[in-house]
C-alpha cells in the first residue's frame, strides 16, 4: 500500500527518503511542492531526478480527504465536509475578515468531552484523524480558496476549534502543527496558528514543549461545579489546575495572553455575579475573553443570552480591566458557527437525541454568594 506523505512533517518525512536512500533535500523539495504549492502528482514536480518521480509513484500519495460539499453562506463563511471513511465525515470552516482569513480545522470525528452546549459533544466519539487528514483539510482549503490578487494565500490564520479535542489527539496534531508553521510548507508564524482545548492540563504542558503556538481554552463557566456540568472533563481537571497550567504555558507562547472563550448562555453563565467570579477567577492569567453568542441546535436544551445581557457582561469584564470582545455570528445559516459542527458523524450515543438540564447553583466569590 502506498504511503500517504501528508502524514509525514518534514523529519518525518526526510528520514523516510532516508530510508529510500534520497538526500534531505529532496524531502524539501518534495515537501514545497505538496504543501506550498499543493501539487499531489508527483509527475509534475519537475526540479525532481525522473528516477526519483518514478520511484514517489511506485511507493507514494498525497492523499487528503476528498471532499463531500462546500457550502457558501450568505455572509462568506465558507463550509467544506471531508469525508474520513467508514461513514464519517468532518467539517472545516472558513471565515474570510478583511485582510484576514480563518480556517478553522477539525481533530476527531466526532468528540468525546460531551459539553453540554455544543453540537459535536452531544455525538457519540468515532475516532481521531489521521495527520494527513488534519493537514488534508488545509491542503483542500487552499487549493479550494485560491490566492489573492497580490499572489497571497487567502488563508492566515488557522484555528484548532473545528470538531473534536485537539489535545486528546496529541500524536497527530503536532505533526500537523509542525508543517502549518513549516517555511517550506505553509509558512504560518506560531502566533496566527490557534489551539484550542476544553483544558487537558497534562497536554497543555505537553504543548508548551513540543510546539508552543497560540492556546485558547473553552472556560464557560467561572466555578467548579457550574463548569462540572457544562464542560465534564472540568471534574477530572478542575480550574484551579487549569489556571495554573495556562500560566506555564505562557512562558512559551508567542503570545503573552490566553484567548478564554466563554459561550454567553442565557441564564446558566451569564449574570452579573458569573462575570464578577470570572475576573476573580484569572486575576493572575494575562488573559482576553472572547465572548461568543450561543448558537441553536436541536434538542440543545439552551437559549441564546440576550444582546443586552452580553453587552452588560462584557462592560463588567473591561471595566475589570480584561480585554474582552464579542464574537460575531459567521455562517449560522449553513451550521457552520461556533458550536454547530456535527457534519455526518454517525451519533453512537443517541446524545443528540436527549437535552442535558442544567442546574444553575448561585455563584460564589471569595465566599459569598451572589
Amino acid at each position: 500500500m502506498a504511503v500517504n506523505l501528508l502524514d509525514f512533517d518534514a523529519k518525518d518525512l526526510t528520514a523516510w527518503f532516508a530510508q529510500h536512500d534520497e538526500k534531505p533535500f529532496r524531502a524539501r523539495q518534495v515537501l514545497r511542492w505538496m504543501h506550498h504549492f499543493g501539487e499531489n502528482d508527483f509527475a509534475k514536480m519537475s526540479d525532481l531526478a525522473k528516477a526519483l518521480r518514478e520511484k514517489l509513484l511506485s511507493l507514494a500519495a498525497v492523499l487528503p480527504p476528498p471532499v463531500i460539499s462546500d457550502q457558501l453562506s450568505d455572509d462568506g463563511t465558507r463550509k467544506f465536509l471531508f469525508d474520513v471513511g467508514n461513514g464519517n465525515a468532518v467539517e472545516t470552516v472558513f471565515i474570510p475578515d478583511g485582510t484576514r482569513g480563518t480556517l478553522c480545522v477539525s481533530s476527531q470525528a466526532g468528540c468525546a468531552l460531551e459539553c453540554a452546549f455544543c453540537s459535536t459533544g452531544r455525538q457519540g466519539f468515532n475516532r481521531n484523524l489521521s495527520t494527513a487528514e488534519i493537514i488534508g483539510q488545509v491542503w483542500q482549503a487552499n487549493r479550494a480558496l485560491g490566492r489573492d490578487p497580490a499572489g497571497a494565500r487567502v488563508i492566515s490564520n488557522v484555528v484548532m476549534m473545528g470538531m473534536g479535542e485537539p489535545l486528546t489527539n496529541f500524536e497527530n496534531l503536532v505533526p500537523a502543527l509542525q508543517l502549518m508553521l513549516d517555511d517550506n510548507a505553509y509558512g504560518l508564524s506560531r502566533r496566527r496558528v490557534t489551539v484550542s482545548t476544553s483544558g487537558i492540563v497534562p497536554a497543555i504542558d505537553r504543548l508548551a514543549q513540543a510546539c508552543p503556538v497560540a492556546l485558547a481554552v473553552s472556560l464557560h463557566a467561572p466555578t467548579d461545579g457550574l463548569r462540572d456540568k457544562l464542560v465534564p472533563i472540568n471534574r477530572k481537571y478542575p480550574l484551579a489546575e487549569l489556571m495554573a497550567a495556562c500560566q506555564r504555558y505562557l512562558k512559551h507562547a508567542p503570545r503573552d495572553f490566553i484567548t478564554f472563550e466563554y459561550v454567553m448562555l442565557d441564564g446558566v453563565n451569564d449574570s452579573d455575579a458569573d462575570a464578577r467570579a470570572l475576573l476573580h477567577l484569572v486575576r493572575d492569567v494575562p488573559c482576553k475573553f472572547n465572548l461568543i453568542p450561543f448558537n441553536p441546535f436541536p434538542n440543545s436544551g439552551f437559549t441564546r443570552s440576550t444582546a443586552d445581557r452580553v453587552r452588560r457582561f462584557s462592560a463588567i469584564l473591561i471595566d475589570g480591566g480584561l480585554v474582552t470582545t464579542v464574537r460575531r455570528t459567521r455562517g449560522d445559516d449553513i451550521d457552520a458557527a461556533c458550536g454547530q459542527l456535527a457534519g455526518k458523524v454517525l451519533d453512537k450515543s443517541k446524545r443528540m437525541q436527549r437535552p442535558v438540564p442544567i442546574a444553575i447553583s448561585p455563584v460564589s466569590v471569595n465566599g459569598a454568594t451572589q
